[in-house]
């Protein structure tokens, strides 16, 4: 085995052994192992397999294939990088460790990429795991089934399958980050968006208990969908393929078909507003209760135990809705609608009118777009997020609000903006494709160091949520007003 200083760094884990290379900074990453088998085949809607073993040194010097998926629509493929890597054997993990010696005994972040469970992967630049290694962090990304493949649901076929990848890349990591310099008692899991709803059903899914020690939700809360939402996506992608909607049908389709449908149904939904879509379900062998009700009411009937003892990090950005409204023009339409925008949104949200009033006051310059975008990320995002850091639990929870707004007109402090900053990674160029030219590195450093703090210690840096008072600020003083002036403007999309 080379020895840790080495620019071929090697580690045997539970499969063979891998050769990963050396940063100029000293520390390590190890790409594309396999933590599973490729899902194809007999496997492509199966629960995840064991990985083949492997003679002789595996290269780990790039990252692995991706998991299938359809590309971003415009505007968002400017705004969100989205690379894609060909290959079947798409459920790989990566490492970025200090020290790939056993016996090191450092602190584990596992990091779970957001997109709707339908996009996204762990080679995105932005998530390159350097910064946290440098600062003492093991850090893990990885792959999981996406769309159909992931999170259709089918008769023929176990529910929830890019959960139970989720939870058999911990799994690995249990098994092997020590290997890396890694302790496998001191497992952060942390996501943002569908990165953090994953979060939030590992802590509900009995099958991941003891995975991990602490969590991180960044814009993204406990949810399952109905099975009616689901089976609904799958219904219609048979339609379109002419088929029957069973695993085994989908099975005996080519991949490229199968993707062009789920493209095809994904642009007629909106899971913003409602509508089928790809999701987690309630299944008894996954995800038997609703997490959030499992977390927030673990005296009800059915509902496993709940991870009290695990202190989370969570939050939001301060404009989720931005990255959702402002690019594709629905900010402008829902401001020409004017009330009868902001009255659905509230009977959407399940606000009262003394809400609504109150958030006017509190943004008098808004216009209907702004209301409404404030409505659906608190029904969304930020109403669960207080209600599972309020929930009486064992262990901690801290909040956070990011509120710096984006360079790029009329974004704001929106949605995936605050990922560059938790990760250090400002100077990659796909950061500024949100934040815009000369984001803040005093406010990544910051943040980055809450982050680590968290992993290290359990401790972001500041109290505990109690119900009262707002969330620790990142990026203020918040200059609400003018960027709710900033509203309607388009966004200048980067090239």
């Amino acid at each position: 085995m080379s020895a840790a200083g080495s620019t071929r760094p090697r580690v045997r884990t539970s499969s063979g052994v891998v050769e990963g290379r050396t940063g100029p900074d000293g520390t390590a990453v190890f790409r594309g192992i396999p933590y599973a088998a490729p899902p194809v085949g007999p496997l492509r809607f199966a629960a995840p397999a064991p990985p083949a073993a492997w003679d002789g040194v595996r290269d780990a010097g790039s990252f692995g294939p991706t998991a299938p998926k359809v590309p971003y629509p415009e505007p968002f493929a400017s705004l969100l990088s989205d690379p894609v890597v060909p290959g079947d054997d798409c459920l790989n993990l990566n490492v970025w460790t200090p020290d790939p010696a056993p016996g090191a005994g450092l602190p584990v972040m596992v990091w779970i990429h957001g997109g709707a469970l339908t996009r996204g992967s762990s080679a995105v630049p932005v998530y390159d795991g350097a910064a946290f290694a440098r600062d003492g962090v093991v850090l893990v990304s990885f792959n999981h089934r996406l769309g159909v493949l992931g999170y259709g649901l089918f008769p023929d076929a176990p529910a929830n399958r890019g959960l139970l990848d989720q939870i058999a890349a911990l799994e690995w990591v249990r098994d092997n980050i020590g290997a890396f310099g890694g302790d496998p008692a001191r497992v952060s899991v942390f996501g943002e968006s569908a990165g953090a709803i994953s979060v939030g059903a590992l802590l509900a899914a009995p099958r991941a208990a003891g995975l991990f020690a602490r969590a991180v939700l960044q814009s993204g809360a406990p949810e399952v969908l109905t099975r009616d939402r689901v089976r609904t996506m799958v219904r219609r992608m048979a339609s379109l393929l002419t088929v029957e909607a069973t695993a085994e049908a989908f099975t005996a389709t080519a991949l490229p078909a199968l993707l062009a449908a789920q493209g095809a149904v994904l642009r007629r939904s909106n899971a913003l507003i409602g509508g089928p879509a790809f999701g987690l379900v309630t299944d008894p062998d996954s995800l038997p209760d609703d997490p959030l009700r499992a977390l927030t009411a673990p005296d009800a009937p059915g509902t496993p135990a709940p991870s009290a003892n695990v202190p989370l990090l969570l939050g939001w950005t301060a404009q989720e809705h931005r990255l959702w409204l402002a690019p594709t023009g629905a900010a402008r339409m829902l401001d020409r609608l004017g009330p009868l925008a902001v009255s659905l949104a509230r009977l959407r949200s399940g606000k009262d009118r003394t809400a609504v009033r109150a958030l006017r006051a509190g943004l008098p310059e808004a216009g209907a777009a702004e209301v409404v975008g404030n409505l659906l990320a608190d029904r969304l995002l930020r109403d669960p997020l207080r209600l599972l850091a309020g929930a009486g639990r064992a262990a901690p929870s801290f909040v956070y609000e990011f509120g710096w707004p984006s360079g790029i007109p009329g974004l704001g402090a929106c949605h995936a903006l605050e990922i560059g900053f938790v990760f250090d990674t400002l100077a990659v160029p796909e950061s500024a494709w949100l934040a815009g030219p000369d984001a803040p590195q005093a406010l990544a450093d910051e943040m980055h160091a809450a982050w680590v703090a968290f992993a290290v210690t359990g401790d972001p840096g500041w109290a505990p949520w109690t119900g009262n008072g707002p969330p620790k600020g990142f990026g203020g003083p918040e200059r609400v007003q003018e960027q709710v002036r900033a509203a309607p403007a388009t966004p200048r999309v980067l090239p």
